[in-house]
């Protein structure tokens, strides 16, 4: 959800190289919700077998251009979370490659082995190392590319707004542990990039995790706020907060809302 601006830029985003293992394939589904579109993640070395992070929606064109860009070596298919502007192309993906799929959620699982925190999955000389970070959804993943010094994230941490905590599935509490986590990866690895599932790569991963925490604690105190002036309803604490939210995505900050209150409820 883009919401207020906390990071990113203003510019159009269209991928490109990262570094000599990590590319971006940007999907050809922009939205309100997705920004430029997802980012789809190709790591490896060149020449050598290519791991496809979020394949995107099912869209013929992008998909080939997939294994067009891993001149037909892709070798592995990871899913950050299975919401389909994610995961929704993985299974065509899985057929046109005879890669697996792996996933937290085993119902996003195909033809091989699921992910677990810990694991660590090789991509020629890269590590990717799967990282839990539930909070937008319960099966959210963010991975660490130690030799590119990066954490990509998925929707746990986008490159332009914030994300929303898609309640009930996602909760607030997981949400804030694992911004929390991912701070303390990014301060002991010193990484140097947060490369999101929609909008730009992201340069200080510190400061940008920071913004997002400091941007949550804030928001909470707004729902206070709203509450004490007589605000009940999440429709009557959307209106008190998000105040200028387009209508376009109403709908994702009564989510954030909902998850929100329940965060209060549990702890006020």
């Amino acid at each position: 959800m883009s919401g207020l601006p906390v990071v990113g830029s203003d510019q159009p985003w269209s991928g490109g190289s990262f570094s000599a293992t990590v590319t971006c394939l940007l999907a050809p589904n922009p939205s309100p919700m997705t920004l430029d579109g997802t980012n789809t993640w190709l790591i490896g070395d060149p020449g050598a077998s290519i791991v496809v992070i979020d394949p995107g929606p099912d869209d013929d064109a992008h998909l080939r251009s997939i294994v067009e860009a891993a001149d037909g070596r892709v070798t592995q298919i990871l899913l950050t979370h299975g919401h389909p502007d994610h995961a929704e192309g993985a299974r065509h993906l899985h057929a046109m490659t005879g890669a697996p799929v792996r996933a937290l959620d085993p119902e996003h699982t195909l033809g091989g082995e699921g992910l677990d925190a810990g694991m660590v999955i090789a991509a020629g000389d890269e590590e990717i190392h799967v990282i839990a970070t539930p909070g937008h959804t319960s099966d959210c993943l963010s991975f660490h590319l130690p030799r590119s010094r990066a954490l990509l994230t998925g929707d746990t941490v986008l490159g332009r707004g914030t994300t929303v905590v898609a309640w009930p599935d996602g909760h607030l509490g997981d949400y804030l542990d694992s911004l929390a986590a991912l701070r303390s990866r990014a301060e002991v690895s010193q990484a140097r990039a947060i490369l999101p599932g929609h909008g730009p790569v992201l340069h200080d991963p510190v400061a940008v995790i920071e913004a997002y925490l400091d941007h949550r604690r804030a928001r909470l105190d707004q729902v206070r706020a709203a509450r004490a002036r007589g605000a009940r309803t999440p429709e009557e604490v959307v209106d008190a907060v998000y105040v200028d939210i387009p209508d376009a995505v109403r709908w994702a900050a009564l989510l954030s809302t909902r998850a929100q209150l329940a965060f209060l409820e549990d702890r006020d």
